[in-house]
């Protein structure tokens, strides 16, 4: 019997560790929380006043207040009606799941914010690097995303629309596609 366990437990080692790096293995793995949806995965703030607290429920003390609805965050675990999760600054706590939404919206690269001035992410009329551009965006311009291919989001802000990189956003994983 343990020699068919430890067979068993070498050949899913060999068989994961053979698809280590592939992204279809690592989509496919995604962890799914109590609810059934992948976690993490990206939401809005649905409400213009969403309270983050430090634990899952109304009795733990606010540590900060989102003033702007579609705000883009990324859900990192789910207790009961409530979720974990953190911003594009990386500040973690907790919402109730009634204030988030499931339409996509991203950050334009707000990891640049320091860079200075003359920095941009540029928002492209088709969905190629040599494409004309449409606008250039600051970092930390939010945008409404509707669709990604892996590479590139469709994004809109300010009227604009075009293609965005998906490299030089916050809000859609590297490879994730979806319509």
């Amino acid at each position: 019997m343990r020699s068919k366990v430890l067979k068993s437990c070498l050949a899913l080692a060999i068989a994961l560790a053979a698809s280590i790096g592939s992204d279809e293995f690592a989509h496919a793995q995604a962890a799914k929380g109590p609810s059934g949806l992948p976690l993490p995965r990206f939401v809005t703030l649905k409400s213009k006043r969403v309270n983050l607290r430090i634990g899952p429920g109304t009795d733990y003390a606010v540590s900060w207040m989102y003033l702007k609805s579609g705000l883009p965050v990324e859900i990192i675990q789910e207790y009961d009606n409530w979720r974990r999760i953190r911003d594009a600054d990386g500040t973690e706590g907790w919402v109730n799941q009634s204030l988030l939404s499931g339409q996509r919206a991203a950050i334009a690269a707000p990891w640049m914010k320091t860079k200075g001035k003359g920095v941009y992410v540029n928002l492209r009329r088709e969905a190629l690097p040599s494409a004309s551009i449409v606008a250039k965006l600051e970092p930390g311009v939010m945008v409404t995303i509707g669709e990604c291919n892996g590479d590139w989001c469709r994004a809109e802000t300010d009227g604009a629309s075009g293609w965005v990189a998906q490299s030089e956003i916050w809000g859609a994983y590297p490879g994730e596609a979806f319509k």
